[in-house]
């Protein structure tokens, strides 16, 4: 029962990867994919985050930065799908409601848009999604 405490403790202490993190870990994978699949060349991240000075978040808007678009695109279609986009977040973080609701129009609008937890999840979407499941 003690080490099973103390496994937990040690868990606890080990920092979780940031999103970024996650997204450099899944473009880090896809350099390797990308002889299996070489579509993944074209999947690129959409930065549409982060924090910016008054002025520059003033211009982004000028130029219609959209609340809630997902990180990630690959414009290729698989199956009856046009695109994928992903929305990437750490482990143990939700999408806001803003990001559901670009994912579900996304869907309705022809193509796969899902929220993936890790680098591991969003691998294994990428791969489904070009092997047209």
């Amino acid at each position: 029962m003690r080490s099973e405490s103390m496994n937990n403790k040690l868990q606890n202490q080990i920092p979780r990867p940031t999103e970024a993190q996650e997204q450099e870990a899944l473009f880090r994978w896809a350099d390797f994919a990308v002889g299996k699949y070489p579509e993944i060349k074209f999947l690129y991240h959409i930065p549409n985050e982060g924090k910016r000075s008054r002025y520059n978040g003033a211009a982004l808007r000028r130029q219609c930065l959209k609340k809630g678009v997902p990180d990630l695109c690959l414009p290729v279609s698989s199956g009856k799908y046009h695109a994928l986009y992903i929305e990437m977040k750490r482990k143990g973080e939700k999408p806001s409601l803003q990001q559901l609701n670009w994912l579900d129009n996304l869907n309705l609008f022809g193509n796969r848009a899902v929220w993936c937890q890790g680098w591991e999840e969003a691998a294994k979407e990428i791969e489904r999604y070009l092997r047209g499941e």
